[in-house]
């Protein structure tokens, strides 16, 4: 394997596999048209990470890391209004931390492959909260030194995020390829989910069959009866090649990819948005200046903090996924992590506010708004009009 020459933040060396550019291997959405952002993003809370669930309070709740001290903790973001026409955003919405704290980390400290927690999921199922926790370590392979997801598990809360069950799993409840789970999202408590199940997507490397935070190969697609979200016998996989014939099997090692983007997957978040009939996702890792993948943790600042955003749309969960945006160099300082609030999309769906967080300035929770317009729409929706405004 060929490797490129780098320097690291304190002048050391810190070369890196040279895998193929980054260009995405997929067919351009013939649905979602275009997109349109609006000039300005707005900033709150602090942290990264961010999944975010519509609880059955009506309240939207989210998971940071990395802030105030903790390696993690959740927040409470009440709407005070919906407002996707205005100029701005800035109080529409508040955002409240609920508990510092939400897992007790002192039944890891024996352990020195771990070197701290991060959320992964969030979902609140009729009024109860279930946080997929993730146990990292921030890099153990010196040629590709990416986020580590070690094993994985699920924590639960039934007061709002106030107090957590964390022994609601065991700690090892998903492993290996699977250590890191992302729920997908649907309406307000779950509302408007296609069927019975809970669905969740797992960020993985083909190659080492391990879970990354950045520069994945794939997503895998597990789901499970609502009901026994906490039995992991219960979860099945998706294990069929042809998103035409889908197919589960209670092997985990029988998973096929849902979504594969050759080291640029990342561990990334789905939603259902009703208004338009479509699962969105939003893919996210770090690339050089030259588009090669490259872990975030690789290198120094300002080579540090280029990422690639992607879109996709699918009509299912498990695709097929095809592209409607792209970006090979997003946000202030590689920005990561896009996620789409359900509580905050239009009835038509054609108006969303994404959600990111990213380095340095961006370290937060970042909301900007985003227009679509799909096949036979003769312009964005009329709520857009502002997102071009400039001052002068």
């Amino acid at each position: 394997m060929l490797t490129k020459q780098c320097t690291g933040l304190h002048g050391e060396k810190r070369d890196y596999y040279l895998y193929p550019k980054a260009i995405p291997p997929f067919e351009m959405s013939d649905f979602i048209q275009n997109v349109l952002f609006d000039t300005y993003r707005y900033h709150s809370g602090e942290g990264d990470m961010w999944p975010i669930t519509w609880a059955s309070d009506d309240a939207l709740y989210c998971g940071a890391g990395d802030n105030k001290g903790c390696p993690m903790n959740l927040w409470r973001v009440q709407t005070l209004r919906f407002s996707p026409e205005s100029l701005t955003s800035t109080g529409q919405w508040s955002i409240d931390m609920v508990n510092p704290e939400p897992v007790s980390l002192s039944s890891l400290s024996g352990r020195t492959d771990v070197c701290g927690v991060k959320p992964a999921g969030l979902l609140d199922v009729d009024g109860v909260l279930y946080l997929s926790v993730e146990a990292q370590n921030y890099g153990d392979q010196p040629l590709f030194s990416r986020q580590h997801n070690l094993f994985g598990w699920i924590v639960t809360s039934g007061d709002g995020g106030k107090s957590f069950d964390d022994a609601a799993t065991p700690q090892e409840f998903f492993s290996g390829r699977l250590a890191s789970c992302h729920f997908l999202q649907f309406g307000r408590g779950y509302s408007g989910a296609r069927d019975g199940f809970v669905y969740a997507y797992f960020p993985c490397d083909l190659e080492d069959e391990q879970s990354y935070w950045e520069n994945n190969d794939a997503l895998l697609l597990g789901r499970v009866p609502k009901e026994q979200l906490l039995e992991r016998d219960a979860w099945e996989f998706y294990a069929s090649d042809s998103p035409a014939v889908p197919a589960w099997s209670s092997r985990e090692k029988e998973a096929k990819p849902v979504f594969a983007y050759y080291k640029m997957t990342g561990a990334n978040h789905v939603i259902y948005n009703p208004g338009i009939g479509r699962y969105l996702m939003g893919n996210y890792s770090f690339v050089d200046r030259e588009l090669h993948p490259r872990p975030i943790h690789q290198m120094g600042y300002p080579e540090s903090s280029i990422s690639q955003l992607t879109l996709y749309e699918a009509p299912e969960p498990w695709g097929p996924w095809r592209l409607f945006y792209r970006d090979d160099d997003w946000g202030t300082y590689g920005d990561y992590q896009p996620n789409f609030p359900t509580k905050w999309i239009t009835e038509n769906g054609r108006v969303l506010y994404m959600v990111s967080s990213g380095s340095w300035d961006d370290y937060n929770f970042v909301v900007q708004k985003m227009a679509l317009r799909l096949k036979g729409d003769a312009d964005f929706p009329p709520e857009s009009r502002l997102f071009r405004y400039r001052r002068g």
